[in-house]
C-alpha cells in the first residue's frame, strides 16, 4: 500500500472515493471542491492506493473556530476518513490517521479532533483504538418554520 497527496493526476479517483462515502453527492460538485484544495495550507487530503487501485482516503482541515474538546485554537481536524470495505480491518485507516498527525504537527498544531454519528459503533470504536477521547455527545434538531 502508498500514500499519495491529493494532486490532480488523483483527483477524480478522490471523487469517487468521496461518492462511496456520501452517495448523495454530485461528482463534479466535489471534483470542483476537492481541486480547490490541491496545494492548500489548511486542507490535507491523502490517498491510499493498493497496486492500481485507489482504496482510501482522508480529509484533514485546520479549523479556526470551537471544536468540541478543543484546548487552544487552531485545531486539525478529520473532515471525512473512508476505506473501501473490502480492504477495511488492515490498518489503513490508522495509517491514513498517521499521516495526518504528522501534517499537523508540522503545522505546529497540538491536537485533532473528529467527529462521527453516534449511530456508528465500528467508527466510535476505530476512534477510541487510535487514540481519540469522546469528549461530548449531541442529538441535533431543525424545526422547519412556515
Amino acid at each position: 500500500m502508498r500514500i499519495e497527496v491529493l494532486s490532480i493526476e488523483n483527483l477524480k479517483a478522490l471523487t469517487g472515493l468521496v461518492l462511496e462515502l456520501w452517495t448523495d453527492c454530485d461528482f463534479e460538485e466535489e471534483l470542483k471542491e476537492y481541486e480547490k484544495m490541491i496545494g492548500s495550507p489548511d486542507d490535507a487530503i491523502y490517498l491510499a492506493k493498493e497496486g492500481e487501485e485507489h482504496i482510501a482516503f482522508i480529509h484533514t482541515s485546520i479549523r479556526r473556530d470551537y471544536v468540541e474538546g478543543a484546548d487552544e485554537m487552531p485545531v486539525a481536524y478529520v473532515e471525512a476518513i473512508y476505506v473501501k470495505p473490502a480492504f477495511q480491518k488492515r490498518g489503513i485507516a490508522r495509517d491514513l490517521i498517521s499521516a495526518a498527525e504528522k501534517w499537523a504537527m508540522q503545522k505546529g498544531l497540538k491536537q485533532i479532533g473528529s467527529d462521527t454519528d453516534t449511530t456508528n459503533p465500528p467508527s466510535i470504536e476505530f476512534h477510541k483504538a487510535v487514540g481519540f477521547t469522546e469528549v461530548e455527545r449531541i442529538v441535533c434538531f431543525i424545526k422547519n418554520l412556515e
